[in-house]
């Protein structure tokens, strides 16, 4: 480890020179510590992000009849941070290559400071559905950190451990949205439906904390800075639209739905706000704590048949979903909904061990054809992590669509029911492209970039 540049410059300091995780010595007697160390501090500011980003999930939990917002109202403003995370998702892929991960990860922690200073300030009955529309978008920022976190982490980690630590970052900073509605749970039940800046006020230290320990612990690799031209690789790729629809449905499905419980739950079944906190934050927890299982799962039967079994067993749970919304059965819809939120951490988790699995197959048959070994397992990483970045913004927009059927399900037929058949059909589609593309022998065995057998 080398610490090139002026040292009075507090964001050049920690730049690893050379890293080689695929080098099982290297790994073994530098690697391991220091990747292990990233990852933890990467979790933790990974975590608050999530908060930040899924904070409305939260916030309208205490809009009762003093703010005058309709049930529509609530789940735009629950659909605005959910668009722009997405859509910040792609230049913080990016901002690893420029400013390294270690940096980034300080800055993208500090400016999460803006939506929590600016929203506590607002959050009061009698402020306009525009300006809590634009704290909502605000808060979009923390759904960002997702994308640079992963992207960072996974330059860390040699193949064979990526999927548990992939898994174990994203389960991680999704462990946020339950830990954040956990806590709108206990401002509600302790302080009442009218004190929601306390929620605020409890995350305003941790974002500092987050954004201290990563400028004292983490590491910028020097081998991924300045690479800013992986993302414009990676979109010729057909893999990288297919595992994109396939995070849609996976990811999409967790945090539209992380939004969108309490108050399905509210709309459907007539909860109040701390009826509603009392169960929502369970489907995220389960949900988050589910990613890495999927994960290990993946790093040992294949990525491609844990993401087919998933789907299959999600258009299960829809179906329940379905039954136990046209029957009234608040039991049954609870426990499906939850179970399909175990079922959505196992897919992302074996979804984002399927990518660099993919460029990990064309990087060994590069290999074989002649090719340096170190120059196609470096690009397979950078390419890899560009897809990352990509998924995972592309994959928050079925949050967004999720959060918009729900909408105009509930205005036109004031019940869930049309929205769940239409994610059913989804799930259906997504079983057979996992089918296709991953399983078949002839995608396994012809097709170098369809390795179904190693992802």
């Amino acid at each position: 480890m080398t610490a090139p540049g002026n040292e009075e410059d507090a964001m050049t300091r920690r730049w690893i020179e050379h890293w080689d995780p695929e080098d099982d010595e290297f790994w073994d007697t530098t690697g391991k510590r220091v990747a292990r160390r990233n990852l933890w501090f990467s979790v933790f500011s990974e975590h608050i992000g999530f908060s930040i980003w899924t904070l409305w999930s939260v916030v309208v939990l205490f809009m009762g009849p003093a703010y005058g917002f309709s049930a529509a109202d609530k789940f735009l403003l629950v659909s605005t941070p959910t668009v722009v995370g997405a859509v910040m998702r792609i230049p913080y892929t990016f901002a690893i290559a420029r400013f390294g991960g270690r940096n980034w990860t300080v800055i993208s922690a500090l400016l999460l400071l803006i939506p929590t200073v600016l929203t506590a300030i607002v959050l009061h009955p009698g402020t306009s559905l525009g300006t809590f529309l634009l704290m909502a978008a605000l808060g979009g920022v923390g759904g960002g950190n997702f994308a640079s976190s992963m992207t960072n982490i996974n330059t860390f980690y040699p193949e064979r451990h990526k999927g548990w630590a992939l898994g174990l970052n994203a389960g991680g900073g999704n462990l946020g949205v339950a830990v954040i509605q956990l806590v709108g749970l206990l401002v509600i039940g302790t302080a009442g439906a009218t004190a929601p800046r306390l929620v605020l006020y409890i995350y305003l230290p941790l974002i500092v904390i987050a954004a201290t320990c990563a400028a004292l612990f983490m590491d910028n690799l020097a081998s991924v800075r300045g690479d800013t031209k992986a993302m414009r690789e990676v979109v010729r790729y057909g893999h990288t639209w297919v595992m994109s629809l396939l995070y849609v449905g996976t990811f999409g499905s967790f945090i539209g739905y992380s939004f969108a419980f309490g108050l399905v739950l509210q709309n459907q079944f007539g909860r109040t706000p701390l009826q509603a906190a009392a169960v929502t934050f369970l489907g995220p927890l389960l949900g988050s704590l589910s990613r890495p299982i999927g994960g290990w799962l993946s790093d040992r039967i294949g990525g491609g048949r844990v993401t087919f079994a998933t789907f299959g067993a999600m258009a299960l749970a829809t179906v329940v979903l379905v039954l136990a919304s046209s029957t009234d059965s608040l039991a049954t819809f609870t426990a499906a909904f939850i179970v399909l939120f175990v079922l959505t951490g196992v897919g992302n988790g074996s979804t984002y061990k399927m990518i660099p699995s993919i460029f990990q197959v064309k990087a060994r048959a590069a290999i074989q054809a002649g090719a340096d070994e170190a120059t196609e397992l470096r690009n397979a990483r950078r390419l890899s992590g560009a897809l990352i970045g990509l998924a995972g913004a592309l994959g928050a927009l079925g949050g967004l669509f999720i959060n918009l059927a729900f909408r105009q399900s509930f205005a036109t037929a004031h019940s869930g029911v049309p929205a769940f058949v239409g994610f059913l059909d989804f799930y259906a589609v997504c079983v057979g492209v996992t089918w296709f593309g991953y399983l078949r022998k002839p995608a396994v065995r012809a097709q170098v970039a369809l390795a179904g057998a190693e992802v």
